[in-house]
């Protein structure tokens, strides 16, 4: 694959070129009047930088000028349209691109259920589709072809939009009810094995955020709740395999742990993400409310800054089917941020907070707690 490795501004090549012709597509680029010889020149100059990074930002990637895998696949995605290829679920490599998105939002909007709107041809948009085509006559394969694009495209003005995937993602928190027994969750610590993670004032991302990760799991146990860690003090797994372990073991809830740095001292504080893609317009809205109950307990618990909560589509946020969070639990680079979670007492307190975020987010309304007053003794069943 062209994309093994990572570019940024200065380098020079054809894989370069290509990076450029995308945006270019895409309108983010002017395009090349000599194809040929912009093949074999092509610069990551700083109008690509500025293009990339505008990519990024639409997209709800990290935005840092460079192109690594996942942007490289965004930029892939981002070139097709409904219609430019026939779409069918293929289990063992799902079809992904802005042409799925297109189509699950159509058929959520007509009242087929698909799940989220994430650009993954999964198995939710293949029943869809396929009760999609038995309600128009055509034959239910569950294949977006030729006679599916046409009866869509016919359709297209009978199309009256909400949000009928939040609606059901909230009714199935009501219906799991109140208490976290027998509720399985899933606790990731970034980074691992050869991946350390970010890095300052002698402390790795990699050792730090597992240290929490059990401590959360234990507070977990202690509800009645049962927690899975993604890996081991040694173990790494990508965030595609995190996903596929989340959604392999049906678990009700995500958190994913990491820790931030910038090349300013001076950047500080906690920030908690969620899936969403404000391109599209769709949010996982548990996710939402998830990461808001995580943002407000750990900010209230202890001193960090609030960086506040934000929507994205990293791979573990897009492609786990439950509501997923990820906390960037303070910067390595700030010698202040460093200097708490070293402490082992800080992380006890942080652990604490995301328990209490996960039962806060199972209670009715008449229930809940004032933020950061739920204690773990009480949560014990």
């Amino acid at each position: 694959m062209i994309f093994e490795r990572t570019y940024r501004q200065g380098d020079a090549g054809p894989a370069v070129a290509q990076v450029r012709a995308n945006l270019a597509v895409l309108g983010l680029l002017p395009a090349s009047s000599d194809p040929l010889e912009e093949s074999s020149s092509a610069v990551f100059d700083e109008a690509t930088d500025r293009a990339v990074r505008e990519f990024q930002q639409q997209r709800g990637i990290t935005v840092d000028g460079i192109i690594g895998p996942q942007t490289y696949h965004a930029l892939d995605e981002a070139r097709w349209r409904l219609g430019d290829r026939i779409l069918s679920y293929v289990p063992a490599h799902l079809q992904a691109g802005d042409d799925v998105a297109t189509l699950q939002q159509r058929l959520l909007d007509m009242g087929f259920d698909c799940g989220r709107v994430d650009g993954l041809f999964g198995v939710e948009t293949e029943q869809a589709l396929r009760e999609f085509q038995r309600n128009v006559g055509i034959r239910p394969d569950g294949t977006c072809g030729p006679a599916t694009f046409k009866a869509l495209n016919q359709l297209v003005r009978t199309v009256v939009g909400g949000r009928p995937h939040a609606m059901r993602e909230s009714e199935a928190i009501n219906r799991s009810g109140p208490t976290l027994f027998g509720k399985l969750i899933i606790v990731d610590p970034g980074h691992g094995g050869n991946d350390p993670g970010v890095a300052g004032h002698g402390l790795h991302e990699a050792s730090l955020v597992y240290d929490l990760a059990a401590r959360v799991e234990g507070r977990l146990a202690a509800t009645g709740s049962t927690a899975f860690l993604t890996r081991g003090p040694d173990g790494h797994l990508d965030e595609v395999r995190r996903a596929e372990f989340a959604n392999a073991a049906g678990a009700d809830l995500v958190i994913s742990l990491h820790m931030d740095t910038h090349p300013s001292t001076e950047a500080a504080g906690c920030a908690t993400y969620f899936y969403g893609n404000d391109r599209i317009g769709h949010r996982s809205a548990v996710g939402e409310r998830f990461a808001e109950l995580v943002q407000r307990e750990v900010c209230s618990r202890t001193d960090l800054l609030d960086c506040r909560t934000h929507p994205k589509t990293w791979d573990l946020l897009r492609r786990t089917r439950m509501p997923a969070v990820r906390i960037e639990l303070g910067y390595l680079s700030s010698p202040g941020d460093a200097a708490k979670v070293a402490d082992p007492t800080f992380r006890d307190v942080v652990a604490e907070a995301i328990v209490a975020a996960v039962q806060r987010l199972y209670l009715p309304a008449g229930e809940d707690a004032e933020t950061g007053t739920l204690r773990i003794p009480a949560l014990r069943v």
